[in-house]
C-alpha cells in the first residue's frame, strides 16, 4: 500500500456560517421576525454602533477538537480505487449568540426565538446545508448544542472583544474536518511463491501463499468463517472483510472448503499457483428452522 497525501479543499467554517444564516432567517421569518440580519462579526462597540436594524450575531470564538467524538478507525473508500482513509478530526465550533434591537423587550423576544430555533434542530437539516457540508453530512452528522457554555468567563469574553456585557447564548456545533491522508491499495495479490532448497534446480520445492474472500448470497463479507484444505490439513479463518490467507500451500489442485459458524458451507477446487474465485456461502438450512 502507498501513502498518499492530498490536502482537500476545506470551506467548512464559511459553509457553516452560511448554513446558520439560511436556517435562522428562514425560521425567524416564519414567526414574524422579518428583516432580521444575521452577522458573524466580533460584537465590539464600534460594530454595534453601526447597526441599523434588528440583528442576530453569531461570533465564532473557539475551535477545538472534540474529546467526546473522536473516531480512530480508518475507513474504506472504493469510489476511487481501493483506499483506506484517515479518520476525520471532529471539531467543536463555539459561537456566542446575541440579539441586537432598539428596545430590550424586542431583544429578549428575538433571542428567545433564536434559542427555540437552535434547540429545535439538534442536527442541522439537509435542506439548508451550504457548500460542501451536504457531502460531509452524509458520512458525519452535523450537530448543534445550545446553552452549554465552555466556561463561566463571560465577563472576560466581553472585555476581550471590546464590547459591553449583555445576555448571550453559547452554541456549539460538531463538524468533521476530513483528512487528505490515505493508503492506496494496489491490485490484490492472491498468491505468493516461496522456493526452498539448494541447487540443483530439480531439488527446489515451491510453496505458495493463497488467499481469497468469503461472502454471503448478497455479496456481504462473512467474518470468522473457517477455511480449510482438508487433504493438506491447512486451515485459516476470515477477517472482518471476509478475507483469508493460507500459508505454505504446495502446487497442484486442491479442494477448498469454507464453513460459517451456523454450519453453512461452500466448496471450490483451486489450482495453486493461480487465481481463486471468491466463495459465496448460502444460508444454512438449519439456520432457517425454528425450534419446537
Amino acid at each position: 500500500m502507498a501513502l498518499v497525501v492530498d490536502v482537500p479543499l476545506n470551506t467548512m467554517l464559511a459553509d457553516l456560517d452560511e448554513t446558520l444564516r439560511v436556517l435562522l432567517k428562514r425560521e425567524l421569518g416564519r414567526h414574524g421576525f422579518d428583516g432580521v440580519e444575521v452577522a458573524f462579526d466580533a460584537p465590539a462597540r464600534d460594530w454595534s454602533s453601526q447597526l441599523s436594524g434588528p440583528t442576530v450575531n453569531l461570533f465564532l470564538y473557539d475551535l477545538r477538537e472534540s474529546h467526546e467524538f473522536r473516531p480512530t478507525e480508518w475507513h474504506k473508500d472504493t469510489s476511487n480505487g481501493h483506499r483506506e482513509v484517515r479518520p476525520p478530526m471532529i471539531m467543536e465550533c463555539s459561537y456566542a449568540v446575541t440579539a441586537w434591537t432598539q428596545a430590550v423587550e424586542d431583544e429578549h423576544r428575538l433571542l428567545s426565538q433564536v434559542l427555540g430555533v437552535l434547540f429545535t434542530y439538534p442536527q442541522l437539516p439537509d435542506d439548508v446545508l451550504a457548500g460542501r457540508l451536504g457531502e460531509v453530512a452524509r458520512r458525519f452528522a452535523i450537530e448543534g448544542r445550545i446553552g452549554q457554555p465552555k466556561s463561566d468567563g463571560k465577563a472576560d469574553f466581553w472585555s476581550a472583544v471590546g464590547g459591553q456585557y449583555k445576555a448571550s447564548l453559547d452554541y456549539v456545533v460538531t463538524l468533521a474536518c476530513e483528512s487528505g491522508v490515505a493508503y492506496e491499495r494496489g491490485p490484490e495479490v492472491r498468491t505468493q511463491t516461496t522456493r526452498f532448497g539448494d541447487a540443483p534446480v530439480a531439488t527446489i520445492t515451491e510453496m505458495h501463499r493463497f488467499g481469497g474472500k468469503v461472502v454471503d448470497a448478497d455479496g456481504a463479507p462473512l467474518p470468522d468463517a473457517w477455511i480449510t484444505l482438508p487433504e493438506l490439513g491447512l486451515f485459516a479463518s476470515s477477517d472482518r472483510q471476509g478475507r483469508f490467507l493460507l500459508h505454505r500451500v504446495p502446487p497442484g489442485t486442491h479442494q477448498l472448503v469454507a464453513r460459517t459458524r451456523d454450519g453453512a458451507e461452500a466448496k471450490a477446487e483451486i489450482a495453486v499457483p493461480g487465481a481463486v474465485l471468491d466463495l459465496t456461502v448460502a444460508p444454512s438450512r438449519r439456520a432457517g428452522k425454528k425450534g419446537g
